[in-house]
């Protein structure tokens, strides 16, 4: 039973990849770069959160987009990491099944909300 956000398993992995993602490049001296994508991985598990306590279906549907462009964004910057070697390519393989895997979530989420709600 959902009866709040922290119920969403997709919240739950968007959360669990924020603090992977902080672990990953906790020593990493490219601020600028660090910051950028514990950013993205923040605005996932945030915009899930943002949008489920919106008070519209449409609403929560416009969050849960802008949750999968970031989760897309942080992919992106996890190949990024691995081409400059500031991921090894085992951690880099693991965060981007993470992110596909949460993707997948979204749009199936997105799916059942369109079509149930």
């Amino acid at each position: 039973m959902i009866e709040k956000f922290e119920d969403l398993l997709v919240w739950q992995e968007g959360l669990d990849l924020a603090v992977q993602i902080y672990s990953s490049f906790k020593f990493c001296k490219d601020y600028g770069f660090k910051d950028q994508i514990q950013r993205a991985a923040i605005s996932i598990s945030s915009n899930i959160a943002e949008g489920y306590d919106r008070q519209t279906n449409k609403e929560f549907i416009q969050f849960l987009f802008i949750a999968k462009g970031s989760c897309a964004e942080v992919r992106t910057q996890i190949y990024l990491a691995e081409k400059v070697q500031l991921l090894s390519p085992e951690n880099a393989l693991l965060l981007l099944d993470k992110t596909n895997k949460i993707s997948a979530m979204l749009t199936k989420l997105i799916k059942a909300r369109k079509e149930n709600f």
